[in-house]
């Protein structure tokens, strides 16, 4: 039986791989993160590696799941005005093109009901609808929304802005995800 202290080491390895993840992929992009070359990152060799998670599939849900905890505390950070958070976050994805381009191609096979990471975006999407519809409701309150917007439909609109926006910017880094967003969240507020 495995004791708490090592428990405890096993997390802050796992934590470790997940961190150091994410900065190989920012910089390396998806295609040219390896399993070694994340192995070597954190120096584990790859079976090693994938002794903290059950499956490649898993280790690359994991480093999105650690993507959306960081983005969390930046949103967290804009107590003021959460939609601020949220603009930050679409500005940084533009900083980290690897990142992007994992969140793409796993949510794309998530498609398919059997994908190991179906559940973690069908729960994910839904996490995401629940936050934006409340900063709507919120804004809502404060008379900066107009009461006839549906939060939950908007929710569902700025993600799909989001997610189709990324798509484009991979094609053409020339567009500015944050201000297409700014500019859509001027749309909703502006009937106020």
């Amino acid at each position: 039986m495995a004791s708490r202290g090592s428990y405890a080491k096993g997390v802050a390895k796992r934590e470790e791989i997940l961190t150091t993840a994410l900065e190989v992929i920012a910089r390396n992009g998806y295609r040219g993160a390896s399993v070694r070359e994340l192995a070597d990152a954190v120096g584990l060799s790859q079976a090693g590696l994938l002794h903290y998670f059950s499956s490649k599939e898993e280790l690359f849900q994991e480093i999105l799941r650690k993507r959306d905890e960081v983005d969390s505390q930046a949103l967290e950070g804009e107590r003021e005005r959460p939609i601020d958070g949220f603009f930050a976050v679409i500005r940084h994805n533009a900083e980290v093109p690897g990142l992007v381009r994992l969140y793409a191609q796993l949510s794309t096979e998530a498609g398919d009901p059997d994908h190991p990471a179906r559940e973690f975006f069908i729960e994910r999407y839904r996490q995401f609808r629940l936050r934006f519809s409340d900063l709507i409701r919120d804004e809502q309150a404060a008379g900066n929304v107009p009461a006839d917007v549906d939060p939950e439909q908007t929710a569902n609109l700025f993600l799909a802005a989001a997610d189709g926006l990324q798509t484009q910017w991979m094609l053409d880094p020339s567009i500015d995800m944050a201000e297409s967003i700014a500019y859509l969240w001027q749309l909703v507020v502006r009937r106020s």
